[in-house]
C-alpha cells in the first residue's frame, strides 16, 4: 500500500488542474454544451477584450507578481546577509513561523487598519505632527495603481521566503562558504552575498515562482486592497464567473486563461531578470568591493524586514482595538472607552463558519499527512531517494498548485464538477482545500523526515520488531514535534483558502475566511476586526498546540521535544 502513496500524490496535484485548465480553455474559444456552446469561436475573447479598464487590470496584476517577489526577495537575502546572531535576529527567526500562520486576509485587514486615512497611523500622528483634524483625502487603501496591495502582499511573502531559505541553507553550509570570503579580506555580509546567495538561489526558485504566481493571481488580498475601478485581473473573473448571467461564463474562462497568460508572462520576465542578474552579479563578484557598502546592506536588511514584522503584528494590534472600541472619533489615537458587545453580537454568527473552517482543515491536514508519511516512510523502505533531477521533477510536481493561478483552474475544476453532476458540498471543498495544502506539509515535513538517523531503525529492526511496529513505536514518536508542525502549517493554509471555498463552494460553504472577505465591501470597521482577529487566531492555536503538546508529553526527555 505504501508503494501507491507516491503515484496517489502524483495523481491528486496534477489530475484535477489538468482537467481544470482543460475545461478553463475549452470554454474561452466557445465549447460549452451545458450552455449551449457547441462551436469553437472568438466571441468570448471579443467581449473579453470590451471590457472597460482590461489592461490596467492586466498592468496590475502583472506589475504586481514582479515587484512583490523582487522586493520581498531582496529583503530576505539583505537580512540573511547582515544576521549576525543579536538578539534582534534571533527575535525576527523566531517570529518567522507565527508571521507565516497569519492568514493573508487577516494581515491584509490589519494593513488596512494602519494605512486607511482614519487608520492607526494617521491616528498616531494627528493633529500634533499633521494638523489633521479630520482624515486625510488621501487614496491610501485600494488605490488605482496597487501599491497597497503589494505592500500587504510583501508583509506576508517575506516570512515564506525566509523559511524556504532556511530550510535549504544548511545544504549549502554557509559558515564554511563566508569563513572562506573573510580570510580573502570580505566583510561578513559582502561575503555572504557573493558567496553563498549565488548557491541559495536555485535552491528556492520554485518557492520564488510559487510567489509570482500567487500575487498575479491573488483574490481575497486583492479584494481588500486591491484597486476597485477596475479591479485586478483575478477579482474581474471571480466576478464574471459569479454573474447571474450564465453566458458570462465563456468570458469568465476567457479571463482565466487570459490569467494564465499573464502569470506566465510575468515568470518569463523574471527568468529574464534572472539570467541579467546572474552577468551583472558576476561582474560584480570579479570587481571584488571588499568591504564598500557592508554597513549600509546590514542596516537596510535587519531594518526592512523589522519594518514588516512591525506592520504585521501592529496591524494584528489594531484590529483587536477595532474589534473592541466603543465611540473613537478622528483624531484621537484610542477609543473613549472599550466595550465587548461587537463580540458578543458576532459570536452567534461566528459558531457556524469557525466549525466549518475547523472540520474542513482538520479533514484536509490529516489526509495529507497520511499521504506525505506513506509516501516518506516508502522513500526509506525502499532507499530511493531522488537525485538531483529527479528532485526537482519532484518538487516541480509539489509546486504545481501554487505555480498555476488557482482562478486559472478552479474555475475549470467547478465546470468539470458540474458536468459530472457534482453538486457543491463540504467534501468537495475539502477536496479543493487538499489540492494546496498537500504540497506545504510535504515540504515542511520532508527535511526532518530525511535527516531522522537511519541506524534507530536497524537498532529497532535488529531486537526483532517489524517494519510496521518500528514506524509506529519508534519514528513517529521522535518526529512528534516535526509532524505537528507540518500539522500547523496545513491548518493554516486551509484557514487562509478563499477561492477554492468560494468557487468549489458555491457560496454555500461559509467559513471564517469567506465571511471575512465578504465584509470587505462593508464600512463596520468593529466586525471586521472582530472577524479577521478570529481568522487569525485559528492557525495560532495550532502553532501554540504544535509547540507545547511536545513539550507536555515529553517533558522528562528533552531530547524528544524537536527531534528532526
Amino acid at each position: 500500500m505504501l508503494r501507491l502513496a507516491p503515484v496517489l500524490i502524483v495523481t491528486l496535484l496534477v489530475g484535477p488542474i489538468l482537467a481544470g485548465l482543460a475545461m478553463a480553455v475549452l470554454p474561452a474559444f466557445g465549447y460549452l454544451p451545458a450552455l449551449g456552446g457547441t462551436g469553437f469561436g472568438l466571441e468570448p475573447w471579443r467581449d473579453l477584450f470590451s471590457q472597460p479598464g482590461l489592461a490596467r487590470s492586466v498592468t496590475v496584476s502583472f506589475a504586481s507578481g514582479l515587484f512583490t517577489t523582487a522586493v520581498s526577495l531582496s529583503v530576505v537575502l539583505l537580512f540573511l546577509a547582515g544576521a549576525s546572531g543579536s538578539r534582534l535576529d534571533r527575535w525576527i527567526l523566531r517570529m518567522v513561523s507565527p508571521l507565516l500562520s497569519i492568514p493573508h486576509a487577516a494581515a491584509a485587514f490589519g494593513l488596512a487598519f494602519l494605512i486607511a486615512p482614519s487608520g492607526l497611523l494617521s491616528r498616531l500622528i494627528s493633529p500634533g505632527l499633521t494638523g489633521w483634524e479630520r482624515p486625510p483625502d488621501a487614496l491610501t487603501v485600494q488605490d488605482p495603481w496597487g501599491l497597497s496591495l503589494m505592500a500587504g502582499l510583501i508583509v506576508k511573502e517575506i516570512p515564506f521566503l525566509l523559511l524556504m531559505s532556511l530550510a535549504a541553507l544548511p545544504q549549502l553550509d554557509p559558515d564554511r562558504r563566508v569563513a572562506m570570503a573573510r580570510s580573502l579580506g570580505y566583510r561578513p555580509a559582502i561575503a555572504w552575498l557573493k558567496v553563498v546567495a549565488p548557491a541559495l538561489y536555485p535552491l528556492i526558485r520554485l518557492p520564488v515562482y510559487a510567489v509570482i504566481a500567487y500575487a498575479t493571481s491573488v483574490v481575497d488580498v486583492a479584494l481588500i486592497l486591491g484597486p476597485t475601478l477596475p479591479p485586478t485581473l483575478g477579482v474581474s473573473i471571480l466576478t464574471w464567473f459569479n454573474d447571474p448571467d450564465l453566458s458570462r461564463r465563456f468570458m469568465a474562462s476567457a479571463g482565466a486563461v487570459l490569467q494564465l497568460g499573464v502569470t506566465a508572462s510575468a515568470l518569463v520576465a523574471w527568468w529574464c531578470v534572472e539570467r541579467l542578474a546572474a552577468r551583472l552579479g558576476r561582474g560584480w563578484i570579479d570587481r571584488g568591493g571588499r568591504r564598500q557598502g557592508e554597513s549600509s546592506l546590514r542596516l537596510a536588511g535587519q531594518g526592512l524586514i523589522l519594518v514588516a514584522c512591525l506592520t504585521a503584528f501592529v496591524g494584528l494590534g489594531a484590529l483587536a482595538l477595532n474589534s473592541m472600541a466603543g465611540f473613537w472619533r478622528f483624531p484621537d489615537a484610542l477609543p473613549q472607552g472599550f466595550t465587548t458587545i461587537h463580540w458578543m453580537r458576532a459570536l452567534p454568527s461566528l459558531t457556524g463558519p469557525v466549525a466549518s473552517t475547523a472540520v474542513i482543515a482538520v479533514i484536509s491536514t490529516s489526509i495529507a499527512l497520511a499521504l506525505v508519511l506513506a509516501a516518506l516512510e516508502n522513500e526509506q523502505r525502499t532507499r530511493r531517494h531522488p537525485t538531483r533531477g529527479r528532485l526537482f521533477s519532484a518538487l516541480g510536481l509539489l509546486y504545481l498548485p501554487l505555480i498555476v493561478p488557482q482562478i486559472a483552474f478552479l474555475s475549470g475544476l467547478v465546470v468539470v464538477m458540474e458536468s459530472l453532476g457534482g453538486r457543491p458540498r463540504l467534501g468537495l471543498v475539502v477536496f479543493g482545500h487538499l489540492l494546496f495544502v498537500l504540497p506545504y506539509v510535504f515540504l515542511s515535513l520532508s527535511e526532518a523526515y530525511r535527516r531522522l538517523d537511519p541506524r534507530w531503525s536497524q537498532l529497532a529492526l535488529t531486537l526483532g520488531t517489524s517494519r510496521h511496529a518500528a514506524f509506529w513505536r519508534m519514528r513517529l514518536p521522535m518526529l512528534l514535534a516535526p509532524i505537528l508542525t507540518a500539522m500547523a502549517v496545513g491548518l493554516a493554509v486551509s484557514v487562509g483558502q478563499y477561492l477554492p471555498t468560494q468557487l468549489l463552494g458555491a457560496g454555500r460553504v461559509s467559513t471564517v475566511t469567506t465571511e471575512a472577505v465578504a465584509l470587505a465591501s462593508g464600512g463596520n470597521r468593529r466586525v471586521i476586526g472582530v472577524w479577521a482577529l478570529v481568522q487569525a487566531g485559528l492557525p495560532l492555536l495550532g502553532f501554540i498546540i504544535a509547540v507545547g503538546l511536545p513539550r507536555l508529553i515529553w517533558s522528562r526527555r528533552r531530547g524528544m521535544r524537536g527531534a528532526s
